[in-house]
């Protein structure tokens, strides 16, 4: 199995969002609005942040995106993460966030966030593995109004 991790280009948002559709669908509660991703909205992440594909022998199986707050440029938001049914269960989710942590420390980000949904809190431990750790006192920029708040954690990048 060969497994290629590239960064998205703004080619990539109708197969990201495609993507992000089919790895959310029975997954994640029906009221997120990953259900509902259309290309202009990965688009619009893109130009502000960035995303990475996962490729597993040159076929799309799961994507990753980031964008890093407004008020603190060196702090990026980890969102939107999925793996296609398929891949599922191969631990093919830790080359993304690999990914993505590789590149925050490439560009000297001081810190990453993730958010994770009240339902799915089996993925904290998974979470912890890559250094990230509770963080109660912050919010998550882009929570769903209509879900419970998610568990932002957080990994601080040294160097």
């Amino acid at each position: 199995m060969q497994i290629v991790v590239r960064e998205a280009v703004l080619d990539d948002c109708t197969l990201i969002a495609d993507m992000t559709r089919a790895a959310w669908a029975g997954k994640v509660a029906a009221s997120s609005s990953g259900h509902r991703e259309t290309a202009e909205q990965v688009a619009q992440q893109l130009r502000h942040g960035g995303a990475f594909v996962l490729l597993i022998d040159e076929a799309p199986a799961g994507s990753l995106r980031w964008t890093p707050l407004d008020s603190d440029p060196a702090v990026w938001e980890i969102s939107r993460m999925g793996v296609l049914p398929a891949w599922r269960g191969q631990h093919c989710s830790q080359h993304l966030l690999e990914a993505v942590i590789h590149h925050a420390l490439a560009c000297q980000a001081e810190e990453l966030r993730l958010a994770v949904r009240a339902d799915q809190g089996k993925l904290i431990d998974f979470y912890a593995a890559f250094g990230f750790e509770l963080a109660e006192e912050l919010d998550y920029s882009h929570a769903n109004p209509a879900e419970p708040a998610p568990s932002v954690m957080r990994r601080l990048l040294r160097y």
